[in-house]
């Protein structure tokens, strides 16, 4: 996916990258951070090799050289995922980034979060991070103080055998459809399927497992951090807010989200990262939409699935 930019465009924004990792305690850019703004280079503006950008580029300099909106708001959005490529809150990360949002003129709800994230209000910052996941996935805003109850809806009485039993039959299916594929996909895991008990919601597990087929990430934590990613860029509905930053927190910061629902450090790699969400990027179809219909596919090739809704091969090695 290569954004449109203008070479003066794209080492501004590169440069305010460079910036944003220069702030933090160790006052240089670490070489997860270089690999980071090397990547976004590539896969966001088509170079070949990294761009050397001399110097800081302030957010008066970023806002005088970026004029479109549309990159603007890109911009702060992979300034925000700078500020936590080293797996921490760091105050002056988000400061400055907020200094360059102001600039830019952009505002969004992850911005908040960062803010609240670095007062220490971590609890609200992720419920925000849950409620903004909520509102992308459902098309409502969630205003229930636990997500739990959605998430997890066909505990004791609540089972749906019925329900159950329809994905359970995707067994029968010819090897290398949709259908068996995802069949496969919960056997192979030992995940529970919609209607079971302990399973999740299929309102999202059937399109985010869906996801993880068409973009071949797995189910680590690394992996779930790319899925989500991929998700973002397929699904632009709070791709920050609601699915980024949220596995950031969860499977990189080591910052559990929602009770009980886990949390690791270190797992953001950051070449796939851009890589995933450039590629979700480029997909014809959103398996998050409202009207998609995973039923309705289940007979097909995955692989055919794949190339009918565009789905890029990876190019960064594992």
């Amino acid at each position: 996916m290569k954004l449109e930019a203008s070479p003066d465009e794209v080492a501004a924004v590169l440069g305010a990258m460079k910036t944003v990792a220069a702030a933090g305690a160790n006052g240089s850019p670490s070489d997860d951070d270089n690999a980071a703004i090397a990547a976004a280079g590539h896969f966001f503006f088509g170079l070949e090799k990294p761009l050397d950008v001399a110097g800081a580029v302030m957010p008066g300099e970023l806002a005088g050289t970026v004029t479109g909106d549309d990159l603007r708001g890109r911009a702060t959005g992979f300034l925000a995922v700078m500020a936590f490529v080293d797996g921490v809150v760091d105050e002056k990360k988000v400061a400055l980034v907020e200094d360059y949002a102001a600039a830019l003129g952009f505002d969004a709800p992850y911005l908040k979060e960062m803010k609240e994230a670095v007062l220490g209000h971590l609890r609200w910052a992720g419920m925000d991070m849950v409620r903004h996941n909520m509102l992308s996935i459902t098309h409502k805003m969630w205003d229930e103080s636990d997500v739990m109850p959605w998430l997890l809806p066909y505990q004791d009485a609540n089972n749906d055998p019925v329900l159950a039993k329809r994905f359970h039959d995707l067994e029968h299916l010819p090897e290398g459809t949709l259908g068996h594929a995802f069949w496969d996909h919960y056997t192979r895991h030992k995940f529970a399927f919609p209607g079971e008990q302990n399973a999740m919601n299929a309102v999202f597990a059937v399109p985010h497992d869906t996801t993880h087929l068409l973009s071949d990430y797995n189910t680590t934590y690394a992996g779930e951090i790319l899925v989500s990613t991929f998700t973002a860029g397929m699904h632009p509905d709070q791709p920050v807010a609601g699915h980024i930053l949220p596995v950031l927190f969860s499977w990189h910061m080591g910052i559990e989200l929602i009770e009980h629902a886990g949390a690791h450090k270190g797992a953001l790699d950051p070449v796939h990262f851009w890589e995933a969400w450039a590629r979700g990027q480029q997909l014809t179809t959103d398996v998050f939409a409202p009207d998609w219909d995973f039923w309705a596919h289940i007979d097909e090739p995955l692989d055919d699935l794949k190339a009918a809704f565009g789905v890029p091969a990876k190019e960064a090695q594992a």
